[in-house]
């Protein structure tokens, strides 16, 4: 990953600071008695952007701070909150824009005949539509199914636990040798997209299982991340634009206007900083810190949920 890929935040920065104050005098005008307050979407927001794109599962930890905020306490506030926390990725997926502008631009001029590259990023393009393809599939099959079972504490537990294991057993992937980007081809775009349903259960994470699958395919761990952040571009996209078309109601009568805006810029403004930060630390110490953290929140969540939630 070269430094003219990922171009930091000097912009976005200043520029959303200015919408959290402008939605804020917004947010004081809104009069509705809604579920959820001005604090705990700016939480939410926060949570879902420092997590999104590490590989310890946003939707784990959004159904734990969720449910410790009593969001799901009724079934009306649980179908806006499960809605909620797939929506709010909109923030995430912004930053990412933002932060891999001049990566999307270039592929997007490949795909077109144009560019430095034309045929390794027609290849790019190409493993990024096979990626997405499986779990798109999957999730318009089994979302409903999905959301009935597995959005719950002990599948989130067990999720973390077992996927920290997996993150110790690897093989250690700081500054090893590998494929870059452009030399994906749609075999390996298949196989990463086949091994990222995994991640449409809570807990999983699919930046986890996106990375480490991109790894097993030949990919550095730069381009393995990467291309993590790139497929969650689209496969976080789709599922965000059909849950706000699907539940965007049910999440305005339960949760207001301004409460979910807030929660888009504090996703936003989180999600770029820790994108930068783990693309710098993952590259020079791997992902070993990741595992021991997963089993730890596991641990942690598992007496709360024995004691308290």
């Amino acid at each position: 990953m070269t430094g003219t890929t990922l171009s930091r935040p000097r912009v976005i920065v200043p520029a959303a600071l200015v919408g959290l104050a402008l939605i804020a005098v917004l947010a004081a005008l809104d009069a509705g008695d809604t579920l959820l307050s001005i604090p705990e979407a700016i939480l939410l927001g926060i949570v879902e952007g420092l997590t999104e794109y590490l590989p310890v599962s946003s939707t784990g930890h959004l159904t734990v701070t969720q449910q410790l905020l009593g969001l799901t306490d009724t079934d009306a506030g649980k179908e806006a909150a499960d809605a909620y926390a797939i929506a709010i990725q909109s923030g995430a997926i912004v930053a990412v824009l933002g932060l891999y502008r001049l990566r999307i631009a270039t592929a997007l001029l490949a795909v077109t005949g144009r560019g430095p590259d034309p045929v390794g990023g027609r290849r790019l393009a190409i493993a990024i539509v096979a990626g997405f393809l499986p779990a798109a599939i999957a999730g318009f099959l089994l979302g409903d199914v999905i959301k009935e079972h597995l959005f719950g504490l002990w599948p989130v537990i067990g999720a973390w636990f077992v996927g920290g294991l997996v993150i110790l057993a690897w093989p250690p992937s700081a500054n090893r040798p590998g494929r870059a980007l452009e030399a994906l081809t749609l075999r390996d775009g298949l196989v990463i997209g086949l091994v990222q349903t995994i991640a449409l259960w809570p807990g999983v994470s699919r930046s986890l299982v996106v990375i480490l699958a991109a790894l097993a395919v030949g990919l550095s761990i730069a381009a393995a991340i990467e291309f993590a952040f790139l497929l969650g571009l689209v496969t976080l996209g789709a599922a965000t634009l059909y849950e706000s078309i699907d539940k965007g109601g049910v999440i305005i009568d339960q949760f207001g206007v301004s409460a979910p805006i807030l929660g888009f810029v504090a996703a936003f403004l989180s999600a770029a900083t820790a994108v930068v930060w783990m693309v710098n630390y993952v590259q020079r110490r791997g992902l070993a810190v990741f595992g021991w953290y997963r089993i730890g929140v596991a641990a942690v969540v598992a007496v709360l949920a024995l004691t308290v939630l």
